[in-house]
């Protein structure tokens, strides 16, 4: 009996690594058929015409289109946070001085995690200044804490998520009417190695 007893474990163990190992090729190979690259305007414009299409007319699928001139040199993957974000803003200290609008902000970075979202307040350091972040997500924040913020002060930087940014939007909250710059966090992938874009959710 002690030698069946100590049998089993073992096969348990064998058993667990060979799972492990097959996980690991999987990733590999997901990473190597998908690398990295810039986004491009038509990244976007095609996701919109492929999630409204079904359910638009014609005409307001054209309505929906956003031109090339909408959209800013996506970060060639060389750049910092902080660095990409001067290239894109030159005058970011001009814009910060005139805002003056409460339940608005002059940038909004829409993330997949909130986790993502406090890695981007810290790498963007040199380029925020002294300006004013709000976090924009739900992990510990109650969506009536960060309706009274933007109701009693002002903020330059709005960093969140797309769900609890929606939420703020349509209860009248976070008005977008201000805002100059939208950073979507494009090619970051989650622990299952999902884009921003790949949530269903989103």
């Amino acid at each position: 009996p002690t030698e069946c007893f100590l049998s089993q474990p073992e096969e348990k163990q064998e058993s667990t690594v060979k799972a492990k190992k097959r996980k690991k090729k999987k990733i590999s190979d997901v990473l190597q058929k998908s690398a990295p690259k810039p986004g491009v305007p038509a990244d976007l414009q095609n996701l919109l015409s492929q999630h409204f299409g079904e359910n638009r007319s014609v005409i307001e699928i054209e309505e929906l289109k956003l031109s090339d001139s909408c959209f800013l040199p996506a970060n060639d993957l060389t750049h910092s946070f902080s660095s990409y974000l001067k290239e894109i803003c030159p005058k970011w200290a001009k814009l910060r001085r005139s805002h003056k609008e409460k339940k608005s902000v002059v940038m909004l970075v829409l993330c997949s995690s909130a986790l993502r979202s406090l890695e981007l307040i810290k790498s963007m350091t040199a380029f925020k200044g002294d300006c004013r972040v709000i976090k924009l997500f739900a992990k510990h924040i109650k969506i009536k804490e960060q309706m009274n913020m933007l109701e009693k002060g002002m903020f330059h930087i709005g960093v969140g998520t797309p769900g609890r940014v929606k939420a703020l939007v349509e209860q009248d909250a976070l008005c977008l009417n201000s805002t100059k710059y939208m950073i979507l966090d494009w090619n970051w992938r989650d622990q299952k190695l999902r884009r921003m874009m790949d949530i269903p959710e989103v």
